[in-house]
């Protein structure tokens, strides 16, 4: 998309909102006795089905909380099962939008659904508050009808390359991750800061997303790496670094990890192992915010574990869907005017903390550096240290770094690898 495609975009954004004003759009709804139809999309059946069902709870208990009312109005939800394919992923959202009439689609789970329903839900205006963490979407070919709470693939990692060269020092690190777009643009944030703050990745290796073991690619590690960093979603950051600590690395070799790898939801499987491990992320079960201390206690009331990054995605979104929803008196159908007051939010203490969007409809929000510690007998990420207000494009000029390819496989360069 070009230049003048995004600024006209931006434009259009502004007529939502700024150009006509608020107060001079109308107010309630002529159905505000009708329920609000919110529409989830997630992935409960296949290989990612366990953070799919962490959706659908964490918004159940969201919506449970509000007594299933936004804005003086009923709240009905429906639910569609992606099953982790791009195909499918775009017929539920057709569904969801055609069939059940719904204001609002919540979803879905993978950065390859959301690159695969986000053209239709923009030609049909269909507000999108995107869980999946696709770069692109939010950076190069943006839409006005999207909007993200959680952190892009590489938001959070980007700071976490600082952290790795200056506060841990390491000089040479190896990077591991799911060879698909997620894994990519993990690392290659994390790689690019790195290597600007004095860094060298000597090595990247990309086991595919359905690797039935790791031991091959744990053997590849270079002997001069000072430490890994991880990039894997869903269960496969458990199985990696179980094997990993099997193999004998674990002691000698620290491994630190991108949003995912250590996820709270795969703690209690990995144990004794897990207490010490870092890794960096927009969220975590440990954050003494109000709405968080209360969506902690009541997913371990009724699910005995703490909720991970895809059940309090959910969770965040029915808070920005709700704060807005106050805003406009719950005149959703007013379309324009909800993406609006959306993307103009600023909520100072969400389950995440501090909450703000730029104008591609991004968050921007804190990076927690997080250390798996026993709390009261649970393994918690407890944030050891936080950047804050972190943009996507971290402290580079956003022109330039519009300009740039998106992080891939192979960008940036591998600088310090051997060929």
């Amino acid at each position: 998309m070009s230049l003048n495609r995004r600024n006209a975009l931006k434009l259009s954004l502004s007529a939502l909102g700024a150009g006509a004003g608020l107060a001079a759009l109308p107010r309630r709804s002529a159905k505000a006795a009708e329920p609000i139809r919110i529409g989830l999309l997630c992935v409960k059946t296949g290989p990612l089905a366990a953070g799919g069902i962490q959706m659908e709870q964490g918004l159940a208990i969201f919506l449970d909380q509000q007594k299933q009312t936004l804005a003086g109005r009923p709240v009905e939800l429906f639910v569609e099962d992606t099953q982790g394919v791009p195909a499918t992923t775009l017929a539920k959202a057709q569904e969801l939008t055609e069939r059940d009439k719904v204001n609002v689609i919540i979803g879905p789970l993978a950065a390859f659904e959301l690159y695969a329903i986000i053209g239709y839900t923009t030609k049909q205006q269909m507000p999108l508050v995107a869980i999946a963490a696709a770069d692109n979407i939010s950076q190069r070919t943006p839409s006005p009808w999207f909007i993200r709470p959680a952190c892009t693939s590489s938001q959070t990692t980007q700071p976490f390359g600082q952290y790795a060269a200056k506060t841990l020092g390491y000089k040479k690190m190896a990077t591991l991750a799911d060879d698909f777009a997620f894994g990519y643009e993990q690392c290659s944030g994390f790689m690019r800061v790195f290597q600007d703050n004095g860094g060298e990745i000597i090595q990247r290796l990309w086991p595919p997303l359905n690797a039935p073991d790791y031991g091959t690619y744990i053997a590849e590690i270079r002997p001069d790496a000072d430490a890994v960093f991880i990039g894997f979603a869903g269960a496969n950051g458990f199985r990696f670094t179980q094997q990993y600590f099997q193999y004998g690395l674990g002691g000698r070799k620290p491994l630190i990890g991108g949003i995912t790898a250590f996820d709270d939801a795969i703690l209690p499987q990995l144990g004794k192992i897990a207490e010490g491990l870092l890794s960096c992320c927009y969220y975590t079960p440990a954050l003494k915010y109000p709405s968080n201390v209360a969506f902690v206690a009541e997913m371990r009331r009724r699910y005995h574990r703490d909720p991970g990054l895809l059940g309090a995605g959910p969770y965040i979104c029915g808070e920005v869907i709700k704060a807005a929803l106050e805003k406009i008196d719950g005149n959703i159908e007013n379309r324009e005017l909800f993406m609006h007051a959306m993307r103009s939010e600023q909520i100072a203490a969400s389950a995440c903390g501090p909450l703000r969007f730029d104008e591609f409809g991004q968050a921007v929000e804190n990076a927690y550096i997080r250390k798996v510690e026993r709390v009261d007998g649970w393994l918690v990420n407890v944030p050891i240290y936080t950047y804050h207000d972190v943009s996507q494009f971290w402290t580079y000029n956003q022109a330039a770094f519009l300009k740039e390819p998106v992080y891939s496989k192979n960008w940036p360069p591998g600088r310090y690898i051997e060929k």
